[in-house]
Formats: C-alpha cells, sequence, structure tokens
C-alpha cells in the first residue's frame, strides 16, 4: 500500500518549550494509482491510430491467354519513363517517333504541369483523355513510382499503365543523361 507520511515531526524547540507530537496524517495513494491505470487504459483504447493509406490499382492477370494489348492512339499517350536520382523524361507519341522528348523532375513545376498542359492539349485535340503509360528503369528507386501514381492521383488522370520499359527507352534515357 502506498503511503504518505506528512508528520511535522515533534519534540524540542529552540526556546526550550515543550510542544505535543503532531498526529501524522496518512494518505492512502492506492486509489489514485488505479484510477490513472484506468483513465491511461480507457484512453488506450478508445483513441482511433492512424490508418494505412492505400491506392487502388488495377493490375492485369499474369495469365499467358490475356497478354493481348491494348491499341491506343499516338495522340493520347503520355509516356513517362523513371530514370536514375529522381529524374524523369516523358514523351508523347511512340517511340519510334517521340514526339519533344523532355527530362524532367517530379513536383509542382515539373512532371505536374507537364500532365496538366497534355490533358488540357488531348482534351481539346481529341475530346478524349490522356492515357500515361509508367516505364520505371532499373535504374529507378520505388519511391518515384510512388511518386509518379501520387502525380498521376493529383492531377486526376482516369486512365493509366504501369508497363515494362523497353530498350529503345533505355537509349533515350542514356542520350539524355537520365539513366
Amino acid at each position: 500500500m502506498a503511503e504518505l507520511d506528512s508528520s511535522g515531526g515533534g519534540g524540542k524547540k529552540k526556546g526550550g518549550k515543550v510542544r505535543s507530537k503532531k498526529q501524522s496524517a496518512r494518505v492512502d495513494m492506492t486509489p489514485m494509482v488505479d484510477l490513472m491505470f484506468l483513465l491511461i487504459t480507457f484512453f488506450m483504447l478508445t483513441t482511433t491510430l492512424a490508418k494505412p493509406q492505400a491506392m487502388d490499382i488495377a493490375m492485369p492477370d499474369k495469365d499467358e491467354e490475356n497478354q493481348d494489348q491494348l491499341q491506343v492512339a499516338d495522340t493520347r499517350t503520355m509516356t513517362i519513363l523513371l530514370g536514375d536520382k529522381n529524374k524523369l523524361e516523358w514523351y508523347m507519341g511512340s517511340i519510334e517517333d517521340p514526339k519533344t522528348p523532355t527530362p524532367q523532375g517530379f513536383g509542382k513545376e515539373g512532371i505536374r504541369k507537364s500532365i496538366l498542359e497534355k490533358v488540357k492539349d488531348v482534351q481539346a485535340a481529341t475530346g478524349k483523355g490522356l492515357i500515361v503509360l509508367i516505364k520505371a528503369s532499373d535504374k529507378s528507386n520505388y519511391k518515384n513510382l510512388v511518386d509518379i501514381l501520387d502525380e498521376i492521383k493529383i492531377t486526376n488522370v482516369k486512365t493509366y499503365a504501369i508497363v515494362d520499359i523497353t530498350e529503345p527507352e533505355i537509349g533515350l534515357l542514356k542520350r539524355d543523361g537520365v539513366y
């Protein structure tokens, strides 16, 4: 049992007068400690912890039978190549005739601005939405892939895919110093 001893002492004082010994007041701290643990337990059990956030990604089946490739118009397709040192490069169209390959970085003034411009251009030209193909090189890291998916979500692009990078695209990255 926890106790608090608040005795005032007793005995003789300097003046030579004898005083009577004061009774010590005992305060039992056990109920206070019990209450503290009950409150801590209550708040721990009722507190909502931060829930992990996840983005839904629809991935195709890995079956050999379902490997039919979907043909999309080059005028609507923006390909983003993830390179080394948090750099990327994007181009419109196909790799045989890439229109304006542009090395760029991430962020508000980087790829986000380019995606927003291309969404407007494609909508004005074709009346349909932009299709973004994300291709990560072996020099890029996981953070870059998450960052570009965040940019896709921020810019509200509805159609996008994560696909394998090809040798000509790696050559384009090497040519521009992004690989």
